[in-house]
């Protein structure tokens, strides 16, 4: 799944490290999120859509090959 919190964390100049800590979980995850090689839970993917203030909808966005399915 792509998803835009590396351009979120960016944008408040948060290392992954500060992202991970936001959000009580590893910097690894933070990195294998934001890479899309991990889709985190719905009750993180709600954390972070409470952090930064914005819906799961905006933050999280569905491949082109999942929309056909």
């Amino acid at each position: 799944m792509k998803n835009r919190l590396k351009l979120l964390r960016a944008e408040r100049a948060w290392s992954q490290g500060d992202l991970a800590a936001h959000l009580g979980i590893s910097r690894q995850s933070v990195n294998a999120i934001e890479t899309g090689k991990y889709d985190p839970s719905l009750p993180l993917a709600f954390r972070i859509a409470d952090l930064f203030d914005a819906r799961i909808e905006d933050i999280f966005l569905r491949d082109v090959e999942e929309q056909g399915a």
